[in-house]
């Protein structure tokens, strides 16, 4: 029987690796071309990735966690149908692998073939990683969302990710989560709480400038952390964001600003907003009425839509006449900003109905490429976290990004007297090459002014 050896593809966006997330297959499974066999997370969006072959699976060779450079070999599949099952093959788009032997699978003439399924020539060997066990994909199945570490910890404790109350900022299990829920099934069936696991230190290398050799001083060395610390690689979205906000901060001289703002009266619209029946399917929020504000400012102050672009020719600012709004998300994935495309032509109803779909697929881990590209400004909502006001690194390619604060209820001076009112604060970071002080304040007071009397908007 032919082995076949599916490689890491090229997805489309240019990337050299990508991380095994998910299996959806165990070795002996039977599997069709097309079938989805693996989810995999590029510094970019997440992707499900179909067989190419038709069989049974063989060895799964990279384990979820684990990152895998496009070419690699990540499953094998014997060709055919196992006993028992339909031989008949879907059509489906022929791919380019390698046999157990190493010889090239060439398409079958006239098939397509899907973009960087597999390398010319041969690829290094890669040692076997051990195949996901039951209780890995019993814990994939209920949709728990739960880093690797954290999924080996629960299978250690003996705790059952499914039923473990999520407590991290954006859905996931946390550690201590884990072990919560490890001491407290501790106590009812009458047994001591069982130790930390030993966790694995992964080493990445860092290429820095030469330093000088240390210097022998008498101070007791550092005792090893043992299990009181935890190593996380730095890959995928993580890692993407961490070299646009290293490349943001040290390329755009960051100037910030905020202002304190009554929104009483945008408290009181989201709240007619609700009751209206033509908004009783889209959700209402203040974000909404802070998103129209954002782009009504931005009619009034253009350059802060604007970009600065490095040609050989010399820097240039470019200003777009069109809004694509961001919204940053915070994912089980990391932070991501798909934007609103177009977000200028569209009305009360349509702004929130795009809101709200762009959250959902934020939620959902299904936020592409595309969703997060050719973004104008953004907007960060802070508030939802109890967070005040702040000083956010602009979106690369962008010129500015605004905060909003959580709306309270604060003592207010209303006509000479001390009122309760909602009270928010608008913070934003601005490029300082682009727009001057008196542009970046200009713009922010008018998103305040629109905040404190929505009725500005009907202009």
């Amino acid at each position: 029987m032919t082995t076949q050896t599916f490689l890491l593809p090229d997805v489309g966006e240019g990337l050299t690796e990508a991380e095994i997330v998910q299996w959806r297959v165990a070795p002996g499974d039977p599997v069709a071309v097309n079938d989805v066999i693996v989810e995999i997370e590029t510094a970019k969006s997440l992707v499900e990735l179909p067989s190419p072959f038709d069989g049974t699976v063989g060895d799964l060779l990279a384990a979820e966690g684990e990152t895998v450079a496009v070419g690699a070999p990540i499953i094998t599949i014997a060709a055919g149908a196992p006993q028992g099952t339909d031989a008949a093959a879907p059509a489906g788009p022929s791919v380019v692998g390698q046999s157990e032997h190493g010889a090239p699978i060439e398409p079958e003439a006239g098939g397509a073939v899907l973009v960087g399924y597999g390398t010319g020539g041969q690829v290094q060997s890669r040692r076997k990683k051990p195949a996901v066990t039951a209780q890995q994909r019993v814990e994939a199945s209920v949709g728990v969302v739960a880093k690797p570490p954290i999924r080996k910890l629960a299978r250690d404790l003996g705790v059952d990710l499914a039923a473990v109350t999520p407590s991290g900022a954006a859905g996931e299990v946390t550690r201590d989560d884990v072990v919560r829920q490890a001491s407290q099934a501790s106590v009812f069936r009458n047994i001591e709480t069982p130790a930390w696991p030993e966790v694995r230190e992964e080493t990445i290398p860092v290429r820095a400038p030469s330093a000088p050799a240390p210097v022998a001083t008498s101070e007791r060395p550092a005792e090893p952390a043992g299990d009181r610390e935890e190593s996380i690689p730095v890959r995928g979205v993580r890692k993407a964001t961490a070299n646009a906000m290293t490349s943001s901060a040290y390329t755009a001289p960051h100037v910030s600003v905020w202002v304190d703002v009554d929104a009483s009266r945008t408290m009181e619209l989201v709240k007619r907003l609700k009751a209206s029946p033509d908004f009783a399917d889209v959700k209402v929020s203040p974000l909404l009425i802070m998103a129209r504000a954002v782009i009504w400012a931005v009619r009034r102050t253009p350059m802060v839509n604007a970009a600065w672009i490095d040609t050989d020719d010399g820097a240039q600012i470019r200003v777009r006449h069109y809004v694509n709004l961001g919204i940053a998300a915070a994912t089980p994935r990391g932070l991501l900003v798909p934007n609103i495309k177009d977000a200028h032509d569209l009305n009360t109803r349509e702004l929130a109905r795009a809101l709200e779909k762009l959250t959902l697929t934020a939620r959902e881990g299904k936020t592409t490429p595309a969703d997060q590209q050719g973004g104008t400004i953004t907007i960060t909502n802070i508030g939802v976290f109890g967070v005040d006001a702040g000083t956010p690194i602009i979106n690369p390619g962008e010129v500015g990004i605004v905060a909003l604060g959580a709306i309270r209820q604060k003592p207010w001076v209303v006509d000479g007297e001390v009122r309760p009112r909602w009270v928010t604060t608008v913070s934003g970071s601005f490029d300082h090459r682009v727009v001057d002080g008196d542009g970046v304040s200009r713009f922010i007071a008018d998103i305040a002014s629109v905040l404190e009397e929505p009725a500005l908007l009907l202009d």
